[in-house]
């Protein structure tokens, strides 16, 4: 009996340490899921700050454009012009 006894205190310890294997390894996974969490919550947050100054610098650079094409489109009719001046008058 007490041969038997032994036996399953026996089992019962290695199955103790395999939970505590198994524990530990749990453990360690959820660690480094939550640096993994951390880091990509700090990605995330640079790349809204990125996007709010994208959205800060839109308007700006939608009225320098418009101006651009202005500047551009006077410059193509100055040039026609010089043409139509030199050529067919």
């Amino acid at each position: 009996m007490s041969e038997m006894s032994f036996k399953q205190a026996k089992e019962i310890v290695e199955k103790l340490e395999f939970s505590e294997l198994a524990l530990r390894k749990s453990f360690k996974d959820i660690n480094t899921s939550s640096k993994v969490l951390n880091e990509t919550t700090k990605e995330l947050e640079k790349s809204l700050e990125k996007q709010k100054l994208v959205l800060t610098q839109l308007p700006t650079m939608n009225k320098k454009i418009n101006v651009l094409r202005s500047l551009i489109m006077i410059n193509i009719g100055f040039i026609l012009g010089l043409f139509v001046g030199k050529y067919l008058l």
